[in-house]
């Protein structure tokens, strides 16, 4: 039971900081017994890594949809518009990825 600070943002993101302070369980200078805890948590005002990828996707697919919308005004860019329906498609898992990240992290100290 070693001590480490903790980083948190306040979507409810954490991450480990540096180690700060040994347990009694360890007795060997420089190494942890292998279970955390707080020592201190530092609190960011601003969003976590994962939700700033989020957002980047969110405004490229919108941005994509905006353009779909437009070529089928235009009209004669049907493999453009299918290609990026497929892109979309795909941002669009990896932005339900990232978010399941952030989610298991949220609940795994909650």
């Amino acid at each position: 039971m070693c001590y480490f600070e903790q980083t948190r943002w306040s979507c409810g993101y954490w991450k480990w900081g540096n180690f700060r302070q040994q347990c009694n369980k360890e007795y060997r200078t420089g190494e942890t017994c292998g279970l955390k805890l707080v020592y201190d948590t530092k609190y960011h005002a601003g969003t976590c890594k994962l939700c700033d990828q989020i957002k980047k996707k969110d405004r490229r697919v919108t941005k994509m949809e905006q353009d779909i919308e437009r070529w089928k005004r235009e009209g004669n860019r049907r493999a453009t518009i299918e290609k990026t329906e497929r892109d979309i498609q795909e941002i669009s898992l990896q932005i339900s990825e990232i978010w399941g990240q952030h989610q298991d992290r949220q609940n795994t100290i909650n």
